[in-house]
């Protein structure tokens, strides 16, 4: 029997099945049409089990919706998927004056918005005016602005940027730049219409918003235009699911192409699977609790329902100390994770907080006990202690539902306290609940999460004063509504130093006076787990390189860089076409599979805000 190879370079659908059996014997190669349904474009499918408040960039928040706008605009700079440090990107150059107030970016000519205008200055400039004057465009990304004076562009190629004072993360400003012409007339931020798209789909980024389907699915069509180059793919979906365990199913049975947020116990389960590669990263997230200690609004209006036991630091600091951090690494995290301590990850080493002699608060329930019992915390027969006023410590642990790492973190902080003379309540509730009263200060132990940039500012900004919400509560950016003169004072400070190892040790001494005052206790840097279709995709951009996270970026670069499986083998061909070679030959089955998808959303007091 003759034996015959197979060289097939197809395109196919992403909701159908095709089977083609090909069998014939040939003494030379003879090139073949391929079938229709082989043209069609390359789909790259990626799994959310992660929510998107909006599209609008301005007003984004949820990292999901944060990458939206990463895929769909460009920034002035980005960090690079090597060092995660400031590269080019709309903004060619970039320099500093010598007294480091004004800063002088040069944008790139040539880049088109995907209406077909020209993107410049001017388009940056109205950006970062936009920020300045309507608070509504400040919701998303307003920290990085509030030090500016003035911006101008004085031409196309031009953008000057003056501050009040040194600004250190100048040449990270994580904001996407938006088209004048298209926003300029949106007078209104908070309107709808501003997640539209006939609003959201002029962009200049490597892909190009086409639909949108609240709890459902984004999807994107790849800019051909893109400055850097076309994404290898010609579409992208986000798929949102209800939840991981859907979005794994889906990903075994091949109807998505790549997750992330993967459990510990679905990671483990996928490694070893045929087709399925997976990647574990260091992350840049940080989990925690966050205690309302009496939480305000920015006009500091005491907002909420937050059990008034929980002002004093006695209490809170007794809390702290009766976690145990590392039985929740071990076993809530399944190991897949690093012990929590400061805000700012240890991926970015040089600004990572580690407490040292009396900074440090060791698990110890004996030393929480006597601590309670010396601040008059009484406890009665039932064992379950009263605070002064007479009311018993019963506080409320609220968290999401739909995540195993909650459900478990619940029972573990649950039997803990009880061990001090703390009733928990648990109340997991719906990823929109949990925001609604997240956002009202109506909680009392919220489990939460932030993910960070590589400039430390961008963690220290969630716990300032001015990140709180205003009185109708809106344009908060804030994670624990900490307000302190003091940390304000240390964030000012670094972010206005010019030498790296001073900003280091002041963004550390910062960190150290968040932590001393109890309002939240930083549990773990859990790995960014993530899984793909190997016989769909070869391989991803990662970053940082050479281990880092596909999806969990700072960046784009992990969809942009996709690489579909035998693309390669394409090129080497020298066809740009889709061609099927019969060599001598076998017999081949070539089965490609689609899929439909299960929806969801999620909400932005999670570990999904960025």
């Amino acid at each position: 029997m003759g034996w015959f190879l197979v060289h097939f370079h197809g395109r196919v659908g992403r909701f159908g099945r095709v089977a083609a059996v090909l069998a014939a014997a040939a003494l030379a190669a003879i090139p073949l049409a391929a079938p229709a349904q082989a043209q069609q474009g390359k789909v790259l499918r990626v799994a959310l089990t992660t929510g998107i408040d909006h599209l609008n960039p301005f007003t984004a928040s949820l990292a999901a919706s944060t990458q939206v706008g990463r895929f769909v605009y460009e920034f002035l700079t980005i960090p690079s998927a090597e060092t995660a440090q400031a590269s080019p990107a709309l903004a060619e150059s970039w320099t500093p004056s010598p007294d480091k107030l004004t800063w002088t970016f040069k944008i790139r000519s040539g880049a088109k918005w995907s209406d077909g205008q020209p993107v410049t200055a001017k388009d940056a400039a109205f950006t970062f005016n936009r920020m300045l004057t309507d608070e509504n465009a400040r919701t998303a990304n307003g920290s990085y602005v509030t030090n500016f004076d003035t911006v101008t562009a004085p031409d196309d190629t031009t953008l000057v940027i003056k501050t009040k004072t040194v600004q250190s993360d100048m040449n990270l400003l994580d904001v996407p730049i938006v088209p004048e012409h298209v926003w300029a007339p949106i007078k209104d931020l908070n309107d709808p219409k501003t997640d539209d798209i006939s609003v959201v789909g002029v962009g200049d980024g490597p892909y190009q918003l086409t639909e949108y389907k609240q709890n459902e699915y984004v999807k994107f069509k790849a800019n051909k235009n893109y400055w850097r180059g076309a994404p290898k793919v010609d579409e992208l979906q986000l798929l949102i699911f209800k939840d991981a365990e859907a979005a794994v199913n889906a990903l075994r049975q091949g109807e998505v192409d790549v997750i992330n947020r993967l459990t510990p116990t679905q990671f483990d389960s996928l490694n070893g699977q045929p087709n399925i590669a997976t990647n574990a990263a260091p992350s840049r997230r940080y989990d925690e609790i966050s205690l309302n200690f009496g939480v305000q609004n920015n006009q500091n209006q005491p907002i909420g329902n937050g059990n008034p036991a929980l002002k004093d630091i006695r209490l809170r600091k007794a809390i702290v100390q009766a976690i145990d951090k590392q039985t929740i690494v071990d076993r809530v995290a399944g190991g897949h994770a690093e012990l929590g301590t400061g805000i700012v990850p240890p991926i970015y080493k040089a600004y990572h907080w580690e407490p040292q002699g009396a900074e440090q608060v060791k698990f110890d329930t004996a030393a929480a006990n006597t601590a309670l019992d010396q601040a008059g915390y009484v406890k009665g027969g039932d064992g379950v202690r009263t605070a002064p006023g007479g009311a018993k410590l019963e506080l409320r642990l609220t968290g999401h539902s739909n995540r195993p790492y909650d459900q478990r973190l619940a029972q573990y902080v649950s039997g803990w306290l009880k061990d001090i003379g703390i009733t928990v309540k648990q109340e997991l509730v719906s990823d929109d609940e949990l925001n609604d009263r997240t956002t009202a200060g109506n909680y009392d132990l919220a489990i939460s999460g932030y993910a960070t940039n590589p400039d430390p500012d961008s963690a220290l900004q969630l716990h300032t004063c001015a990140a709180r919400p205003n009185a109708q509560g809106k344009g908060a950016t804030t994670d624990t509504f900490f307000c302190d003169p003091e940390f304000d004072a240390l964030r000012a400070k670094q972010l206005t130093e010019t030498d790296d190892a001073q900003r280091a040790t002041t963004v550390k001494q910062a960190q150290a006076r968040l932590a001393s005052q109890a309002v939240n206790v930083v549990l773990d840097y859990q790995n960014a787990l993530e899984a793909y279709r190997s016989d769909k995709f070869s391989g991803f951009t990662t970053q940082p390189q050479p281990k880092g996270a596909i999806l969990e970026q700072s960046g784009y670069w992990g969809v942009y860089g996709a690489t579909p499986a035998g693309t390669e083998a394409t090129a080497d061909s020298g066809s740009s076409g889709t061609v099927v070679w019969i060599v001598v030959g076998v017999i081949v089955v070539v089965i490609v599979v689609g899929g439909l998808v299960i929806i969801s959303r999620r909400n932005k007091t999670s570990e999904d805000r960025e």
